[in-house]
């Protein structure tokens, strides 16, 4: 298999490890939350926040979240009986998505200057 082939399966890898990701922000009502949460100036918002700011409702709202949570894009913390939701700046699926997109980057700089290698038969 030539050196081609190698880095594609390997993105294509690294794309499967993310999927989720991708998934989880494909929708538009969770890129609404998404963004309602980065926007907020306090950390941390409860549903009835969130679904104000959205006009969702409070079950769309706890089922995006909880997709968006799952996907490793937010986090959770209690205090009592209250669950405040906030974007996890932490997590490990930022930096991943970053070392992913710059391989695509690497890839597709490499074509470019090899004339398209990405073609070729195997």
């Amino acid at each position: 298999m030539n050196e081609c082939a190698k880095q594609r399966k390997l993105l294509a890898a690294e794309f499967k490890t993310y999927r989720k990701v991708f998934v989880s922000l494909g929708d538009e009502s969770r890129q609404q939350i998404f963004i309602t949460l980065l926007e907020n100036d306090s950390i941390g918002m409860r549903v009835p926040e969130i679904t104000k700011r959205t006009h969702l409702s409070r079950p769309a709202v706890s089922h995006h979240l909880q997709i968006l949570k799952d996907a490793g894009l937010i986090n959770m913390h209690r205090i009592g009986t209250m669950n405040y939701y906030y974007v996890d700046a932490d997590k490990g699926c930022w930096h991943g998505l970053k070392e992913m997109i710059n391989h695509a980057d690497e890839i597709v700089r490499s074509a470019n200057q090899n004339g398209y290698p990405y073609f070729e038969e195997e």
